[in-house]
């Protein structure tokens, strides 16, 4: 397992400061984890009431990336980073967007549970749960690698994505036969299409956070590497 020691600065208030803003990176994830984890059981059980406080928590996700952003540029700005220390930096700030994007993806899914509470028999709502499920397990793991800084655990979970895309288009299909046999059904079924875009896309910005740690352990930018290019990273 290949990681990053981050504890090694001569000035203790550095290392202080920095362990500071990874600890609210992971916070923040954690607020949204268990957003994320509501609002599919939500979603599960038609509960508008817990559909409503995940949508009242997105305000404290946007805090967290507000104080966040606002800590690593005065870092930038009174330490002047280089190498593994400004990589870790640069990570933060784009990692906290993702998180931040992705708990705009958790209020959408949220917003359909209220709009919608008296659809409870559209058979597509299994298969989101199900993708929602493999995506929750993503972001759990996403962060845990963040936290041990694992490459190898970043990676594999980088691949797992194409589990979540073959759900998605199994859904999108089982979705697109219901509107044809049910006109009437249309306009509910645009919104769950919307929710299952928006738990394909927390996998999508789960695997930016992984190629985030690729970047911040290897310094190398896998943003568009092919997954062959991006296995083969562990070899070198």
């Amino acid at each position: 397992m290949e990681t990053l020691d981050l504890n090694r600065h001569i000035s203790g208030q550095f290392n202080s400061e920095l362990e500071n803003v990874r600890n609210q990176v992971m916070q923040m994830g954690g607020l949204i984890e268990q957003q994320l984890n509501d609002a599919l059981i939500a979603m599960a059980d038609n509960n508008v009431e817990l559909a409503r406080q995940v949508i009242a928590k997105d305000k404290e996700v946007n805090e967290f990336e507000s104080t966040v952003d606002l800590e690593c540029s005065r870092i930038i700005a009174k330490r002047q980073p280089v190498a593994s220390d400004l990589r870790l930096i640069l990570t933060i700030m784009k990692t906290i967007t993702e998180l931040e994007r992705i708990g705009d993806g958790v209020t959408g899914i949220a917003s359909m549970v209220i709009e919608n509470q008296s659809k409870k028999d559209v058979p597509s709502l299994i298969g989101l749960e199900n993708m929602g499920q493999i995506v929750l397990k993503m972001l759990h793991n996403s962060l845990d690698a963040f936290t041990r800084m694992d490459i190898e655990a970043a990676i594999s979970i980088h691949n797992e994505d194409k589990k979540v895309n073959r759900q998605y288009e199994s859904i999108l299909r089982e979705l697109m036969t219901f509107m044809m046999e049910d006109p009437r059904s249309i306009p509910f079924i645009l919104k769950v299409l919307n929710s299952a875009r928006s738990i394909e896309r927390i996998g999508d910005r789960c695997q930016n956070v992984c190629e985030q740690i690729v970047f911040l352990v290897k310094g190398v930018d896998v943003r568009h590497a092919t997954e062959e290019e991006l296995n083969s990273i562990l070899e070198d």
